[in-house]
């Protein structure tokens, strides 16, 4: 009996094992690699620290860096302000059929993948799209509008694309919060901002954080919609590694840019955790 339980837990765990080891640690290994090699020849190359160097040397590597954090902050608090309220009532005022009907809303746009999300938007923001026409329909504009091509597109892009990712925490956390507990802090004199504040956000804080953390994590990493929606004086940091990697074949650089974004999304979520006085794993589930 202990044998075939042996066995079958190592059965159980093998596949996790093998998609963690063949798919993240090995590759991340051999690409910390490259990113330590400097190319000094033909075939020949060293080992240092240059490829980290030029990242810290190059104001337009360091100012993309900081940009696309800074942005990706940015369309996670969006998207967190946006998304609460929205779990709120799915979560504690919306009943039955309603409560179901407004959670398939939130599911739709993701049955298509990203890609035709994103040119849906590029429909819409056009200068022949449907909002220039409504513009200049209604008066308020006496020439096609051209909305694509800006930070501003492109934040609505990050945040449509990452919504649900917030909204589906936040309701599994904001369920489980008893619905007498609310109603005993308004029966103790509080009022909606204070029993928000003292009760449900304190409640809903493993969701927030959950939530944040993978709304960040997507947004830094995302290639697409920065791409598509920015245009090409988007200055998003992936766009620097894919060009490392695809368009100029520089590869060690390329591995020192994933690592530098690797390096800035821990940070950034550590203290995130840190600040929340969370843990990674009451936050995870």
């Amino acid at each position: 009996m202990r044998a075939a339980s042996k066995l079958g837990f190592i059965l159980l765990f093998s596949p996790l094992v093998l998609w963690l080891g063949l798919l993240i640690v090995i590759p991340h290994i051999d690409m910390f690699l490259i990113s330590i090699r400097e190319r000094v020849g033909v075939g020949k190359y060293d080992t240092s620290l240059a490829n980290y160097l030029t990242f810290f040397g190059e104001p337009l590597y360091m100012m993309t860096f900081a940009r696309t954090a800074l942005m990706s902050v940015l369309a996670t608090g969006m998207t967190l302000l946006i998304g609460f309220p929205v779990a709120f009532y799915i979560a504690k005022i919306a009943k039955g059929r309603l409560q179901s009907a407004l959670f398939l809303l939130c599911l739709v746009p993701f049955w298509v993948s990203e890609l035709v999300r994103t040119f849906g938007w590029m429909i819409l923001l056009r200068e022949t799209g449907v909002f220039s026409n409504l513009l200049q329909w209604a008066g308020l504009a006496d020439q096609p509008v051209e909305m694509l091509y800006n930070d501003v597109a492109m934040m609505v892009g990050l945040v449509y694309t990452s919504m649900l990712f917030m909204v589906v925490p936040l309701i599994t956390t904001m369920e489980s919060l008893d619905d007498s507990v609310i109603e005993a802090g308004y029966d103790l004199g509080g009022n909606g901002v204070s029993v928000m504040r003292e009760i449900v956000i304190p409640h809903a804080m493993p969701g927030i954080v959950s939530g944040s953390i993978v709304v960040f994590m997507l947004s830094l990493g995302n290639y697409l919609t920065p791409t598509m929606l920015g245009g090409k004086d988007s200055l998003w940091f992936t766009e620097l590694i894919y060009s490392q990697f695809i368009v100029r074949f520089n590869w060690e650089l390329g591995a020192a840019f994933g690592f530098m974004l690797l390096l800035l999304s821990s940070v950034i979520v550590w203290g995130t955790l840190r600040l929340s006085g969370q843990t990674l794993e009451k936050t995870m589930g």
